[in-house]
């Protein structure tokens, strides 16, 4: 029926993209460096609050595409 159609998942490649900043902050060692600094914040602290924000994009665009109309 149709609530059962509703029910159901449907895979999207828009959900990809919320793979993006699990994986980059996934490895701490990557990342971990002192330099470059951005206001004198160093780089492990100013990339995570870059892939926070970037999160938040993220979300907002998959949500987006991926809504109901």
């Amino acid at each position: 029926m149709n609530t059962e159609k509703s029910r159901k998942s449907k895979f999207s490649f828009w959900y990809v993209l919320l793979l993006v900043p699990f994986i980059t902050t996934l490895f701490p060692g990557m990342y971990a460096f002192d330099e470059p600094r951005l206001m004198g914040f160093p780089f492990f602290y100013w990339y995570q609050l870059a892939m926070i924000l970037l999160s938040g994009v993220l979300t907002i665009i998959v949500y987006v595409k991926t809504k109901e109309k």
